[in-house]
């Protein structure tokens, strides 16, 4: 959805097992995947050392308020609507235009997606 690829730097909050930023990954995509559950942050890495994407792949154990949002040209967020809307001005103070913003299954409120699937 974001036309990730080689010379993207994608950051995906709340990344669960990670596995979109793995998918990033094998597209040529690095980055790094920040979730509060250690336990999923675990198995994130062996999926992605698995996936021969390990070198491209950083995951994160952290409370996503206390990541550094900059240097990123993706950010994917699989986030409740209410986190959604918490971070959303740190995305407009931080990240500069062009940056790409993904968000899975919930809206950014009065944000119109560019591209929905």
């Amino acid at each position: 959805m974001a036309a990730v690829g080689p010379g993207d730097r994608v950051l995906d909050l709340g990344t669960g097992d990670g596995r979109i930023l793995i998918a990033a990954a094998r597209r040529g995509a690095s980055g790094t995947g920040v979730d509060i559950d250690p336990v999923l942050i675990g198995e994130a890495r062996a999926a992605a050392l698995t996936a021969g994407v390990a070198e491209r792949t950083r995951f994160v154990a952290q409370d996503l308020f206390a990541t550094p949002l900059t240097g990123n040209t993706v950010v994917t967020m699989f986030l409740l609507p209410r986190v959604n809307l918490r971070l959303r001005p740190r995305l407009l103070r931080e990240l500069p235009p062009g940056t790409r913003i993904v968000s899975h299954a919930f809206d950014m409120a009065d944000w119109a997606p560019d591209v929905t699937d």
